[in-house]
């Protein structure tokens, strides 16, 4: 497996430390990481933002670094939610093809994307019917750049892993694959190493953190106790210190034949903090956790 680092887990969305592009590409590269995923989203890697002097800019500096770009991260809900006349999977569509098309200037071949949330104002088969269809135009469009649809199992339709299978075969297309992660199945009792295992030949690319579940409580002065209240609070940990068993995640993706890219993240709330020495220290445990383990090359 490729080791690889999510800038997201350096843009500040949770209050933690932020990086340019170029300065992120620097750290990954003192970290030891030879690939990243780029956040196709301000503060890092929006089309809108993309000039000829931008992208200049960072293919500088992943040829100064030698670190190489394999993943876009594109951000998209394809229930079609709002008003009816505003063209939202149009606008997304849209947004895929740039992403692509920036992909392919930076060298990458994969851009990631979500599914849609369900909603509740529109049948589940129709929210369905829509993904489908975008997804299979977002395909069609990546083509032409040569760049693969990976489909992470993150928003709610298609889920599961059994779902994610049907979505697959809907979409039919040979450019759409999996951006197959852990965090999902663990907290849904999903047999991680199965799962891993069957999706495995459709993969690309997974998406690695680790968390810990706390329990919440409700206090009811009534009865001078507390009654329990769902669901757990999930929060972010170093690599190794939660408790999804990534050994079997991992596992299962060799036993089905995945060699691309890992890719780790820091994507919510992280315990100690945001703090720079923080991320760096959880980076680069992850790295060392992928090594020892024997899932990547030393």
């Amino acid at each position: 497996m490729i080791p690889c680092l999510f800038s997201v887990s350096y843009a500040g969305l949770w209050g933690q430390a932020a990086l340019s592009v170029p300065d992120f590409l620097r750290k990954a590269k003192q970290l030891g990481y030879p690939a990243v995923m780029l956040m196709a989203k301000r503060p890092h890697l929006s089309p809108l933002d993309a000039s000829d002097e931008m992208q200049a800019r960072w293919k500088e500096t992943l040829a100064e670094t030698g670190v190489r770009c394999a993943v876009l991260g594109a951000y998209t809900d394809f229930s079609g939610a709002g008003a009816a006349e505003v063209p939202h999977l149009e606008m997304q569509i849209a947004y895929v093809e740039s992403v692509a098309r920036l992909a392919q200037a930076l060298g990458a071949n994969i851009v990631r994307v979500f599914t849609a949330y369900e909603n509740a104002a529109a049948p589940l088969a129709a929210v369905w019917n829509r993904t489908v269809v975008a997804l299979r135009e977002c395909c069609d469009r990546a083509a032409a750049f040569g760049v693969t649809i990976a489909i992470q199992n993150h928003h709610d339709v298609a889920v599961h892993s059994d779902v994610l299978l049907e979505l697959l075969g809907d979409i039919d297309r040979p450019n759409c694959k999996v951006g197959f992660d852990a965090w999902s199945p663990a907290l849904r009792g999903e047999d991680l190493f199965e799962s891993a295992r069957r999706l495995a030949p459709h993969a690309v690319c997974t998406t690695n953190a680790d968390y810990v579940r706390l329990p919440r409580y409700r206090y009811q002065p009534e009865l001078v106790n507390y009654v329990p209240a769902a669901p757990d609070w999930i929060r972010a940990v170093p690599f190794g210190d939660g408790f999804i068993d990534y050994r079997a995640f991992f596992a299962g993706l060799q036993a089905g034949g995945f060699d691309g890219v890992a890719t780790f993240e820091m994507c919510s709330p992280l315990r100690r903090g945001g703090s720079l020495e923080n991320l760096d220290r959880c980076a680069a445990r992850y790295l060392d956790w992928m090594r020892k383990n024997g899932f990547v090359c030393s």
